[in-house]
């Protein structure tokens, strides 16, 4: 129901030229709180709990194919796409849980009344991005998470082959070194950059996103003076470590 709302006021707003207050997006889940960990199953919870628009988490892929969710490239010193996923499957992350497969984390998201902000990570080869994005968009779809599921990506070549395969979905890029114009021509629709970019070198790609009818999202924003600050320059969201910060701020 909170999608359709926001959905709703997002049209609104466009329609009548008003920009939308800026929301807030867990940074890999709500993570500092008892029981939780970054990238868990329970940060993802715990974000839908505290009812923020979205939860960023991070996706990988094994040499073998199949997609975990995890930030660090190592996991006990295991490069994940260069190890198959049997060895990986009985690991634990700092909270207990076993290291979350997507189809794991996205079957849990579909239950809960939160956008899953998906970060695809950056991997060794064009042919592995390809077939990681490939991989996502399929299950994704399989899963009949279109509406729910956002995508993010430092590497420029997946989200151009997220733009072809699912040109419907919100798409940013993250790498903060491409104007938004440039981009849209790539069918791109949103930039989610570091607050540094957005703050002091390029504040006036967050006019010229919104000019060009795509979202802007900041990365990653701990500090209250910036937040508000953000908040003032009317990005569209705000990814945080410290989400009930920003939301008490928005209030």
């Amino acid at each position: 129901m909170k999608r359709i709302i926001l959905c709703a006021f997002a049209l609104v707003a466009c329609i009548l030229g008003i920009q939308a207050q800026t929301q807030v997006i867990a940074h890999r889940g709500f993570w500092k709180t008892e029981g939780s960990a970054q990238n868990s199953i329970t940060a993802l919870e715990k974000a839908a709990e505290a009812q923020l628009y979205g939860s960023e988490f991070d996706v990988l892929m094994t040499v073998d194919g199949k997609l975990v969710v995890n930030h660090d490239n190592k996991i006990e010193e295991m490069v994940i796409p260069e190890t198959p996923y049997k060895k990986l499957k009985k690991l634990r992350i700092k909270n207990g849980e076993k290291l979350p497969t997507l189809k794991n984390y996205l079957k849990k998201g579909k239950k809960l009344d939160i956008q899953l902000i998906l970060e695809a990570k950056p991997l060794p080869t064009k042919e592995m991005e390809d077939q990681a994005i490939a991989n996502i968009v399929k299950m994704v779809k399989k899963m009949g998470l279109e509406n729910q599921v956002e995508y993010i990506s430092f590497s420029l070549n997946m989200c151009e082959q997220l733009a072809k395969l699912t040109p419907a979905s919100e798409i940013a890029y993250l790498n903060g070194d491409i104007a938004p114009a440039e981009l849209k021509k790539k069918g791109i629709n949103g930039i989610d950059y570091h607050k540094g970019v957005l703050l002091n070198k390029h504040p006036e790609w967050i006019k010229e996103a919104h000019d060009l009818g795509m979202k802007v999202n900041v990365w990653t924003v701990n500090k209250e003076s910036e937040m508000k600050q953000l908040i003032d320059m009317k990005v569209d969201f705000i990814t945080t470590d410290q989400p009930l910060e920003v939301k008490e701020l928005l209030k």
